[in-house]
């Protein structure tokens, strides 16, 4: 099985036992941050250039940046492919680690991940609170899970 990551989308593989591996491209995560920085200046000064990150939004051809990689296909159980925006569910509500996170789509499904996201979003928009960075209330919430 070949995965390509890139930016800001995470691959969870869950193993024959049961583990689960999060492949990440963590290059915008290791960005520094000030409390000047909001994400639309990172945006404008680190896309797709060296020592930033890299998004094939901007420019189809920086794919050949991914994270990519081979896991023999009997060692690998089932799929879950996330866009930013469902990963919030784990790096910015810390609902649970990326096994919950598969489990919850398991048993639950994509909607019901997508769902419990858009609900944390709407209830920390309610109470006031900001999104860190100068970033979007809500994100692109796509999930695709596949068992092999």
């Amino acid at each position: 099985m070949e995965y390509l990551v890139l930016s800001d989308s995470a691959l969870l593989v869950e193993s024959g036992d049961g583990g689960v591996t999060a492949v990440l491209d963590d290059r915008l995560a290791r960005l520094p941050r000030s409390a000047l920085a909001t994400d639309a200046l990172i945006d404008a000064t680190l896309r797709n250039k060296e020592g930033g990150f890299f998004t094939a939004a901007a420019d189809p051809a920086v794919a050949s940046r991914a994270v990519t990689g081979e896991l023999p296909r009997a060692q690998v159980r089932s799929l879950l492919a996330l866009t930013d925006g469902a990963g919030r569910w784990v790096e910015r509500f810390r609902e649970g680690d990326w096994a919950d996170c598969l489990g919850l789509v398991r048993k639950e499904g994509a909607q019901a991940l997508v769902d419990r996201v858009r609900a944390l979003e709407r209830a920390d928009a309610e109470a006031g609170r900001p999104v860190l960075g100068g970033g979007k209330t809500h994100d692109d919430a796509t999930a695709v899970y596949a068992e092999l």
